[in-house]
């Protein structure tokens, strides 16, 4: 019988490494190994971060960047980076150039938990590439006591050409988001080329800047309507989730003439040097745990399904927040796809003059 029982445990103990595995493989594979993640400014809990590391005894080499754009100079380099997390537009450019390597589904064996509203975009219709991270809408964020709800509703984009605000509004210094309003407001996609409505779109961008005079700014904006400096803001929804519940005073606009929903998703480059560990990582932040710690840390929607819900609804810590939950299934809204070669540094240039005048 002691025999028996004794044999009983090794087997026992045999299995362990296979019940602690994750997707088909030991974790202790990757033990004392380094990720290098490159993911957007004030965008992750770090105590997450700390939190994987411990538990798969890694170091995780965190770094960030300030656009999409710069990103893609970026892995135009020899540099190897395990993950990354750019925009849908330019996870579209990554695949067709064919620097992104699949998702190992093996390992990353809880995409069930994504949202509706987020997962097979048009962009990698099957999460053949890319696995969300965080969504969100843009809007505009506006003083309630210096603009009533019914005036900023009525208006929506064209808010920013009221010249009664005048300078009283923070632009977002960000050519995509700035002709994205610009079209919507003239009832053009977000995604056009066509010369003629480009042509209507920056002359609008261009009258905005004489009548309102907004002063154009980035990531400052954030704090700056968080203490109501001006009346009114474009900005993200995960941003603006974080002014609302600083400011009672503060409210926020999805306009009626649509706009951008935006996917960030967590990608693996091809030349990464530890992708076992970097899928390893992605299974973790989709999970409900990070997911969650993540969305309360910066304001931003989870693409976690459970998260999403729970956070947004009775009880949840933005039940009453307008701007956390994303706008979906609104037929004028478009989520940004990539643009012509001849159009990605077009509408900069654009952008620039409009700002220079």
């Amino acid at each position: 019988m002691k025999r028996l029982i004794l044999a009983m445990i090794a087997a026992c103990l045999a299995l362990l490494p296979v019940m602690s595995s994750a997707g088909g493989f030991d974790p202790a594979e990757v033990a004392g190994t380094t990720l290098n993640v490159y993911n957007w400014g004030e965008y992750v809990d770090m105590e997450v971060i700390r939190d994987f590391e411990k538990e798969y005894n890694v170091r995780v080499n965190y770094k960030t960047f300030e656009s999409n754009e710069y990103l893609w100079l970026q892995l135009q380099s020899e540099d190897a980076w395990d993950v990354v997390v750019p925009s849908d537009y330019m996870i579209e450019r990554l695949i067709a150039a064919k620097k992104l390597q699949p998702i190992d589904k093996n390992i990353v064996d809880n995409l069930d938990q994504l949202a509706e509203g987020v997962k097979n975009q048009a962009y990698d219709p099957d999460n053949t590439y890319s696995v969300p991270y965080f969504w969100q809408t843009m809007g505009i964020v506006y003083d309630t006591t210096k603009i009533p709800e019914e005036e900023m509703e009525a208006q929506g984009w064209n808010a920013f050409q009221n010249e009664a605000y005048a300078g009283h509004a923070y632009m977002y210094d960000s050519s995509r988001d700035a002709f994205m309003i610009a079209e919507k407001a003239l009832g053009y996609s977000a995604n056009t080329t066509d010369e003629n409505e480009i042509n209507a779109a920056y002359e609008w961008l261009r009258n905005m800047h004489r009548t309102l005079k907004p002063s154009y700014v980035t990531d400052e904006v954030i704090d700056s309507m968080a203490e109501g400096l001006k009346w009114m803001a474009l900005v993200y929804s995960g941003d603006a989730a974080y002014i609302l519940g600083e400011n009672e005073d503060m409210s926020y606009c999805v306009p009626s003439q649509g706009t951008n929903i935006a996917v960030d998703a967590m990608v693996i480059p091809a030349n990464a040097k530890n992708p076992k560990l970097a899928n390893l990582f992605i299974r973790y932040m989709l999970d409900y745990e990070a997911s969650k710690a993540n969305s309360l840390e910066v304001g931003y929607a989870s693409a976690n399904a459970r998260v999403l819900e729970e956070l947004s609804g009775a009880g949840g810590e933005y039940e009453d927040n307008a701007a956390y939950l994303p706008r979906s299934g609104y037929e004028l809204d478009e989520v940004y796809v990539d643009l012509p070669a001849d159009w990605q540094s077009r509408q900069p240039d654009l952008w620039t003059k409009v700002m220079a005048e």
